[in-house]
């Protein structure tokens, strides 16, 4: 728990956050307690200063006739003083010795007067003191001197006021603004760990969610607490989990369907290789023989096939895919291509259409073998799904109005379809929307992939028991205009 506490978001919180506000704390309560001692002590200055104004009206200019003047105006002044119960008045002689105070208690002669000393130095005649008395009570202690009319002292009025209530009052406050500080700080601290464990709680177990991720527990799961960034984090872990999972199973579905696409010709090749060595004896027939070697001649065809799908299929994730392009004619090699197929649709039962136009398109730039295998996986895949009977046909369509910077080859079919749901994903590698018809589910992948390349397009519309249509568009090459084609890029599993 402490080492989880020194490290990470909390350590970084308690550095940062928590340390700036103790410490703007500390100087608030430090400033109050000054703000207050301040007040304090100048409300009492205040007092005195109140009392030293009205001397002037007893003694004018702080003057007097003589020592009996002022010894007899200064008793009438303490006999009357105001603020008896807020401080003490003296009155003292020239030689600073104190004759009468207005408390009527006999004054300690042995208590230092520094203000008394002060004011007689000083040009002003004016002295101040704050400290302890012999009793040890704090106090404050102002002076003013006296003169005669010649500016010789004859005395001195002495103000004497206790800070020991001040001295309370200022610690009383202390003591409450101190409390509420660490109130202060105790309140952040809470709130701020409260918030803090918010954030690192569903952080940990985020952590420790992706570690089970990353370890190919892809069930694993965390629930969202709160509807913020955490929360779209704690979403976006889910589904990452989720897209992790599906992708996992396509690639198990994708290398189980390669190993039984796999096995499949290998067992056919293998069988008749071993019917074949019989004919050394002279155990088969010669019709026998050639249906066998037929047999090996075609699987090996498919064999052949699969192998360069997966090929490309590398060179396109691995983004070495190399594209040998020239200005070509894009109906030759669709022309080129129908009848390649054009036998296998017979033998299937299949009606596959094609009328070359007889207006002479535009040329494309692209790599031929490339875009021949375009047509060949779209045509083989609509035979394909097309049942006995069915029809595939295709189409060349360009408007040199409307569109004269595009050629487009519509290949539709009449066979099963594709679900709504499955439509989107068709394209993605190893996605195979139909389980019960062969097939790796990466050729749709790769084709698509080298139409990108070719800044061409690749874009499928399907009703599901209507049939599909495959719309290619390919780009039309400018006299004197290299287009930039397109690097291959690396499809990551």
């Amino acid at each position: 728990m402490f080492k989880n506490f020194t490290k990470g978001i909390t350590k970084r919180w308690m550095l940062n956050n928590v340390s700036v506000i103790v410490t703007i704390v500390i100087l608030l309560v430090i400033s109050s307690i000054f703000a207050v001692s301040y007040l304090y002590g100048n409300s009492v200055s205040q007092v005195v200063s109140s009392a030293s104004n009205e001397l002037t009206a007893v003694f004018p200019n702080h003057k007097t006739e003589n020592s009996n003047s002022f010894i007899t105006t200064s008793r009438s002044y303490v006999e009357n003083f105001a603020y008896k119960e807020k401080m003490e008045v003296m009155v003292i002689n020239s030689n600073g010795r104190v004759m009468m105070t207005s408390t009527g208690f006999t004054p300690d002669e042995e208590q230092e007067m520094p203000d008394f000393e002060q004011a007689v130095s000083s040009s002003e005649g004016f002295g101040e003191w704050s400290g302890n008395l012999n009793t040890g009570e704090n106090v404050t202690a102002h002076t003013q001197i006296i003169t005669n009319q010649s500016g010789t002292c004859v005395g001195a009025i002495r103000y004497v006021s206790s800070l020991e209530i001040v001295n309370e009052k200022v610690f009383t406050f202390s003591i409450i603004i101190i409390f509420a500080g660490l109130l202060i700080i105790a309140l952040v601290v809470i709130s701020g760990s409260y918030f803090i464990r918010s954030i690192v709680k569903p952080v940990r177990e985020l952590s420790a969610t992706a570690k089970k991720i990353a370890q190919g527990d892809f069930s694993s799961t965390i629930d969202k607490q709160y509807d913020d960034e955490i929360g779209e984090l704690c979403d976006a872990v889910k589904d990452m989990a989720a897209d992790l999972q599906a992708a996992d199973q396509m690639k198990n579905d994708f290398i189980s369907r390669v190993s039984h696409e796999l096995r499949t010709p290998l067992t056919a090749i293998k069988g008749w290789a071993e019917t074949m060595q019989l004919n050394e004896e002279g155990k088969i027939d010669r019709k026998t023989f050639e249906k066998g070697m037929n047999v090996i001649i075609k699987e090996s065809g498919r064999l052949t096939s699969i192998v360069e799908e997966l090929l490309d299929f590398s060179r396109l994730q691995s983004g070495r895919m190399v594209l040998m392009c020239e200005k070509l004619d894009i109906l030759a090699e669709l022309d080129e291509t129908v009848y390649m197929l054009k036998e296998r649709a017979l033998t299937e039962g299949k009606h596959l259409l094609y009328d070359e136009p007889e207006t002479v398109y535009p040329p494309v730039y692209g790599d031929r073998n490339r875009l021949k295998q375009v047509f060949l996986n779209i045509i083989d895949n609509a035979l394909k799904y097309t049942p006995e009977g069915g029809v595939v046909a295709i189409q060349v369509i360009y408007d040199a109005k409307k569109e004269p910077d595009k050629i487009k080859v519509i290949i539709t079919d009449t066979g099963c379809g594709i679900a709504p749901e499955d439509l989107p994903k068709v394209k993605e590698k190893f996605y195979k929307a139909n389980q019960k018809v062969n097939g790796s589910g990466i050729g749709l992948a790769v084709a698509d992939e080298i139409m990108n390349l070719h800044n061409g397009s690749l874009d499928i519309e399907s009703g599901e028991g209507v049939g599909t249509t495959v719309t290619l568009t390919f780009p039309v090459y400018k006299e004197g205009e290299l287009p930039a084609l397109q690097q291959p890029e690396i499809i990551k599993i």
